[in-house]
C-alpha cells in the first residue's frame, strides 16, 4: 500500500534507521507494517550477537510514527515529530530479532490522542506468533522536516 521510500518520509529516521519497509494497512486508529530489516546484517541496531528482542520495541515506535504522519498527511496537517516518553507492558517472546526468518509484521493502534500526548498499544509479530507487545507514551512536538 505504501512504500518505503514514502513511508521513511512520514518518520524522522533516515537511510537505514528507517526499519520499516511497507505500510500494509491502516484507518484512523491502528497501522500494520511489515519490515524485513531484521535480517539486515548492515542494520543499524545490531551488534555483533545479533539483534537483541528489545529492538522491537523501536520497530513498535516506528510504527507509531507512521501512524501520526499519515494521519497528519490526510489531514493536510504538518508531521509532527514524536518523542517515546514511557513503555510499559512490555513482554518480549524472543531473545533475538535477527533469527526470525519470516518478515515481521509491526501494527500500532492508537488507544488515546490528547493534543500532542499519545497512547499507543503495539505488536510484532512473525507467521501469527506474537514476538512482542506493549504500550508506548508519546508527545508529539515539532514539525518532521523531508
Amino acid at each position: 500500500m505504501l512504500d518505503r521510500i514514502a513511508l521513511c518520509r512520514l518518520i524522522p529516521h533516515a537511510g537505514g534507521m528507517c526499519l520499516l519497509d511497507e505500510v500494509l494497512n491502516w484507518d484512523q486508529d491502528s497501522v500494520v507494517c511489515l519490515s524485513r530489516s531484521h535480517r539486515r546484517g548492515d542494520n543499524p541496531l545490531r551488534e555483533l550477537a545479533g539483534l537483541d528482542g528489545m529492538h522491537a520495541i523501536e520497530y513498535g515506535a516506528q510504527a507509531m510514527a507512521v501512524h501520526g504522519g499519515l494521519l497528519a498527511k490526510a489531514s493536510g496537517s504538518p508531521i509532527q515529530a514524536g518523542y517515546l516518553v514511557s513503555v510499559s507492558n512490555v513482554k518480549l517472546r524472543v531473545d533475538r530479532l535477527d533469527l526470525i526468518e519470516s518478515p515481521l509484521i509491526v501494527s500500532a493502534r492508537q488507544l488515546m490522542a490528547d493534543g500532542g500526548n499519545l497512547l499507543y498499544q503495539f505488536e510484532v509479530s512473525a507467521e501469527s506468533t506474537s514476538v512482542a507487545t506493549g504500550r508506548a507514551a508519546v508527545i508529539a512536538r515539532g514539525e518532521v522536516s523531508g
